[in-house]
């Protein structure tokens, strides 16, 4: 069965020249996964609500099967797959907007979290084997990242039911760390190849790992 794919990334934000994720999905828009599978990329506005009403549209437009959000995480040096989306918005800075909520749900009267329907733990396994610094994340932060994850994953499951998705933060690029000082960093085309791993072990895995992937502080 023909299984389509949908990869979301976001432009700048916060100041920053490049987003990570925005050039993961520049090239990542020509690559098609193994098997009977395509791929869609679609780039969202570091916006609250406006990011999730893009990637609504989205959504309605490809009617994809599976869906993997991409994000920036500045302060880690590994590709982090998020466990779990909350319902909060708390911006430690303005989005491109200006627009900076403290303490608002992401969705009203919506629940207090969603676990991610990706195979995280197949998915880090699978960077480890390749290579690729990787590790599953209990929190996709309170910004533009959560917020869009947990509006994903509200979506499937009200809207969009038998859809697979989640959310993965990339460190910085080299450029960025050299730029801002001394930050993690990752080169470009390990964070591409990670996401085509994560592609293909989300394509071909139902049923995730049990194995360790928790933290203890």
């Amino acid at each position: 069965m023909h299984q389509r794919v949908l990869i979301t990334g976001f432009e700048p934000f916060g100041g920053e020249a490049v987003n990570p994720s925005a050039q993961v999905l520049a090239q990542l828009a020509p690559w098609r996964p193994a098997g009977d599978a395509s791929l869609v990329v679609q780039l969202l506005p570091c916006v609250f609500g406006q990011a999730i009403a893009v990637l609504e549209q989205a959504l309605r437009r490809e009617q994809p099967q599976l869906v993997i959000a991409l994000g920036q995480a500045a302060s880690r040096d590994e590709v982090t797959v998020e466990r779990v989306a909350i319902n909060i918005d708390d911006a430690r800075i303005p989005d491109n907007a200006g627009a900076q909520p403290i303490d608002l749900p992401v969705v009203p009267g919506g629940p207090a979290a969603y676990f991610s329907s990706l195979p995280i733990k197949a998915i880090v396994v699978a960077l480890q084997q390749a290579g690729i610094p990787a590790s599953v994340s209990q929190t996709a932060g309170t910004f533009v990242c959560n917020h869009v994850f947990y509006g994903l994953a509200h979506a499937l499951a009200t809207r969009h039911t038998g859809v697979r998705g989640g959310f993965i933060h990339l460190p910085c690029l080299p450029q960025q760390t050299a730029a801002l000082g001394p930050r993690p960093g990752m080169p470009l085309v390990t964070m591409v190849q990670a996401v085509q791993i994560a592609v293909q072990v989300s394509l071909r895995t139902s049923v995730d790992l049990r194995t360790g992937g928790g933290t203890i502080d």
